[in-house]
């Protein structure tokens, strides 16, 4: 773990604002937030919040509360610098609401920087609200000390998001019929250490069928590993996942 993030006090309260963060600068909050800070979270004139954008790091804010409907953020100092960008895409076959809401959480604590829905043959929800996922992904950087926020994709058909695969990107196949072994080991036997960027691919719960398994296994950029011997749903498989390519490729080593 960053030494940085070691030290940090973990029961600040955090804020997302979509605003350029300076010292000395005044920030606007929008009706929402005015309503968290001064009615949900009870802070008073002056009273401090942690405040970042995604963009330029975690910085310490003084509230100027006027009324109990309307604030503004006056911006201290920096608390953490912006930390460098990941690359970690996360593929996923839509669930349906309040187990989407959980995977895209989860998938934001992982590390995915990129959610990307694909639409495969077996897929069951096929509506995807972008906005809410998008919504998802801000509360949980906010609740778990996380200052990037994820780009969240348009949903894309499983056969088009391949067929315009870049071959720079690996892509990490959870397949359900591969043989169970150390998928930690399979990833990084099969890593070829070039720097190239990483992917990872979870499918529906009724799995993909033959002929997008065959396309899968056929591409150059695919690693295909087991999860182990037994079926995980769907927003169980996100966690698992990751956490093998954070462990063998990526910012758990």
């Amino acid at each position: 773990m960053d030494d940085t993030l070691a030290q940090y006090d973990f029961t600040a309260q955090r804020l997302y604002i979509d605003a350029d963060l300076a010292s000395g600068a005044m920030v606007a909050t929008s009706r929402e937030q005015a309503n968290y800070l001064l009615n949900v979270l009870r802070l008073r004139d002056g009273e401090t919040i942690h405040v970042f954008n995604g963009r330029h790091g975690e910085w310490r804010a003084h509230v100027s509360a006027k009324g109990r409907r309307d604030a503004e953020l006056a911006i201290g100092e920096q608390v953490r610098p912006q930390p460098p960008a990941g690359d970690l895409q996360y593929l996923f076959a839509p669930l349906k609401h309040a187990r989407l809401d959980y995977m895209v959480q989860k998938a934001v604590e992982m590390g995915a920087s990129r959610l990307t829905p694909v639409i495969s043959r077996r897929t069951q929800a096929t509506r995807v609200n972008t906005e809410r996922m998008r919504a998802n992904a801000i509360e949980a950087a906010e609740q778990c000390g996380v200052l990037a926020i994820p780009a969240v994709d348009e949903p894309v058909r499983l056969d088009k998001a391949l067929a315009d695969w870049p071959a720079d990107r690996r892509l990490i196949f959870c397949d359900e019929d591969a043989t169970p072994g150390d998928p930690v080991s399979a990833v990084r036997a099969a890593w070829t250490g070039d720097g190239a960027a990483v992917a990872v691919l979870v499918g529906p719960e009724g799995g993909f069928d033959e002929g997008e398994r065959r396309t899968l296994l056929a591409m150059p950029a695919v690693i295909a590993i087991s999860l182990g011997p037994r079926i995980l749903r769907a927003d169980t498989a996100a966690v698992a996942a990751l956490g093998v390519v954070q462990a063998a490729v990526g910012d758990w080593r």
